[in-house]
């Protein structure tokens, strides 16, 4: 864990034109050498930061340029074919009878921020997999949005708080035209978000993001306002981004944050480093990598990327027990691809894959069928009874319930295409960067303008070998970087078929600079190892890695199907024609014991772990406990005095080293993103 501090630390200090990330280079005639890169060169292919804003290390590829295959690829169709695709026929946000998102005046029962979070994730994969039906429905909103612009250039449904003007659900509405856009080029796009940001121009400050929501995420807005400013240049929206900053809540302050909401902190913590891109003050930069450090530093002690913050995080709890809304994991992810880009630092794309292969999966029945609010990394049970205060809600927040979650229920459709659109990006150097690992196909423009596609073959997480091939018309010279991960030590390269040598390559890239010919493979290895991570600030519990991988014990999950309609939040509302027979909700208990402690070597792990390799699954969906490509069996042993408290929550972990007299017992751990029950931060037996 220190070594992530130390790397934290590092990436604060990010500031000046260059970055050191140890790039290996690779010729023609495979020689390796070692060169610093910068950010100063500007891509020639792809719109880039405009002055004065900080260049970027890479650029995010327009929507449109990465589709998504196998495992990846399988998600986004289970989400068309599951909830994101249908919410349409549940969601009464998404009702098209009384909705002010098609009004106007924006006036009707029905609007705020449901329609443009579900959209900003539907649309985008809808362009991913060329889903005509989906592209058009999308199309059908993003119209309405575009035709009821009011005069004075605001839009969207008037919603005030004390008389001013709420401007959070236009936030989320915005990155959907700017998809849109990078889709369809359609050119009322620009006009229409020119003349809404001179709006907002003219609010006085005082009635300026003055809302508990709007004024946490004002960094939201800012990104728009800076993707609109390098496409058209206009000075006002400099001034309109400075703006934004000065009136969004203080997340630059030391040791502690505006508020503890666990979205908001997901989603804001990286507002300072935006406006560090027009700033270019270090300590802007600074404040996001301490808002990361200090929520984890409390609340963070525990696998799978996240924190402890079951709505609000709070002093004395900080157990793995604690949970955090499926929201929050996809604007951490989020924040990560962003920051990824704006930073080089490669942290963010190392806790993006935690995020994603080790706690996002698990928030959803594997149909994508249904959700829950609430997921943490030690959960024996996920039902709809009320387990405040042991969390920080009062309501049915563990179920999958596809009706319920009001927020996650439509917000949840980003985090996989979001993940996916950002695998590749582009270099300042006319090059392109594979970030993160999955099958799939990059088309894009590198060098002097010349179009190429790769193309990669990998099962990454689960396998370790990553494959791409080269498709161009002609031959063409461009740097090609490959992401090394932080937990891999001894990664190798071969280009057709010739190993190129390599020194220490630890959380750093690959270059591989050479002129391409069409049909050119490279292979990537990143051999995964067992790692022991132990959290001394949690009662010295322990998790188990394999790669990129956290695990968890095993335990039989018995699920039992409910009336969606029974078991919702308060806030919840549904379609009087929604069918609670084709979406019902399930409950998930626990049928085995889960109370064990591991006995385990943790400097030698792989003496005290078997690692079982299974066969990839028929329907490739590997998150799953039935699926689960790799096992691992250890040994452990009952911890009696461990059970569910008084809340019905997976009690309390108990201090490490626990005595016990049980029996050693054999263990199945499998990944932790496909377990919907776990437990992923053990005690340690003696």
């Amino acid at each position: 864990m220190m070594n992530n501090w130390n790397r934290i630390g590092k990436g604060a200090c990010l500031i000046n034109a260059f970055i050191c990330l140890g790039i290996y280079t690779v010729s023609a005639q495979v020689k390796g050498t070692i060169v610093k890169v910068n950010n100063q060169q500007v891509n020639a292919n792809y719109v880039s930061n405009r002055a004065p804003l900080q260049r970027e290390y890479f650029e995010k590829l327009p929507v449109g340029s990465i589709k998504a295959g196998g495992w990846l690829k399988k998600v986004l169709e289970l989400q068309r074919d599951g909830l994101t695709g249908n919410l349409g026929e549940i969601s009464v946000w998404l009702s098209k009878t009384n909705n002010a998102w098609l009004n106007k005046e924006g006036k009707g029962e029905y609007g705020w921020e449901e329609l443009p979070y579900w959209l900003k994730g539907y649309a985008n994969i809808g362009y991913m997999l060329g889903d005509k039906k989906i592209i058009a429905e999308a199309k059908f909103w993003i119209d309405a949005v575009l035709n009821n612009q009011r005069d004075n250039g605001d839009f969207g449904p008037a919603r005030t708080n004390k008389g001013n003007r709420d401007l959070w659900t236009n936030m989320p509405m915005l990155w959907c035209l700017q998809s849109y856009y990078e889709y369809s080029k359609d050119p009322r796009v620009i006009p229409f978000m020119t003349k809404y940001f001179k709006y907002e121009l003219s609010v006085p400050d005082d009635q300026f993001l003055e809302d508990y929501w709007e004024n946490s995420r004002g960094g939201d807005n800012m990104l728009s306002v800076y993707w609109l400013y390098n496409r058209t240049g206009d000075k006002f929206l400099l001034d309109l981004a400075a703006k934004l900053d000065k009136n969004t809540a203080n997340w630059r302050q030391a040791n502690n944050l505006p508020n503890w909401h666990n979205v908001n902190v997901a989603q804001c913590f990286r507002e300072p480093a935006t406006f560090y891109l027009q700033s270019h003050d270090p300590k802007d930069l600074a404040a996001t990598y301490n808002d990361y450090k200090l929520i984890r530093a409390i609340y963070g002690q525990v696998p799978g990327g996240m924190f402890g913050a079951d709505e609000n995080a709070r002093k004395g709890y900080d157990d793995p027990r604690q949970a955090v809304e499926t929201c929050g994991m996809v604007e951490q992810m989020t924040s990560d691809q962003m920051l990824l880009g704006s930073t080089g630092d490669t942290f963010w794309a190392e806790n993006c894959e935690d995020v994603a292969f080790n706690t996002f999966p698990a928030a959803f029945m594997p149909d994508y069928r249904s959700l829950r609010y609430l997921t943490a990394p030690n959960m024996v049970v996920s039902d709809g009874k009320n387990h405040s205060p042991g969390i920080a809600n009062e309501g049915p927040f563990l179920m999958m319930n596809p009706f319920s979650s009001r927020c996650c229920q439509h917000n949840h459709a980003a985090g996989w295409v979001y993940y996916a659109e950002n695998s590749w990006m582009a270099t300042p150097d006319n090059g392109l960067a594979a970030q993160l690992f999955t099958q799939g196909q990059v088309s894009a423009k590198v060098a002097n303008g010349t179009a190429v596609s790769i193309i990669e073959t990998t099962k990454y997480p689960f396998e370790d070998q990553i494959n791409f091939t080269v498709n161009t018309s002609k031959t063409v010279n461009f740097p090609l970087y490959l992401r090394i991960p932080e937990w891999c030590k001894d990664a190798t390269v071969k280009v057709n078929g010739i190993a190129v040598k390599l020194g220490s390559t630890t959380g750093d890239y690959i270059k591989l600079a050479k002129t391409w010919k069409n049909g050119d493979k490279i292979t990537l290895h990143l051999p995964m190892q067992l790692k022991v991570r132990q959290w001394e600030q949690n009662k010295n519990s322990v998790s188990v890695n394999y790669g990129p991988l956290t695990y968890s014990l095993k335990i039989d999950e018995q699920y039992t199907k409910e009336d969606s309609r029974a078991f919702t939040q308060g806030d919840s509302h549904w379609q009087a024609t929604a069918d609670p027979q084709k979406w019902p909700a399930y409950e998930i208990h626990a049928a085995s014991p889960w109370n064990y402690g591991l006995i385990i070597d943790e400097k030698h792990p792989e003496k005290s772990i078997e690692i079982i390799h299974r066969a990839w699954p028929k329907d490739n969906n590997p998150f799953t406990n039935a699926n689960a490509p790799i096992e691992l069996k250890a040994k452990g042993k009952k911890i009696p005095g461990w059970a569910i408290d008084q809340y019905g929550l997976c009690g309390v972990l108990p201090q490490s080293p626990v005595k016990t007299d049980e029996p050693v017992a054999n263990l199945t751990l499998v990944p932790m993103g496909g377990a919907r029950l776990r437990i992923s931060s053990f005690p340690v037996a003696e």
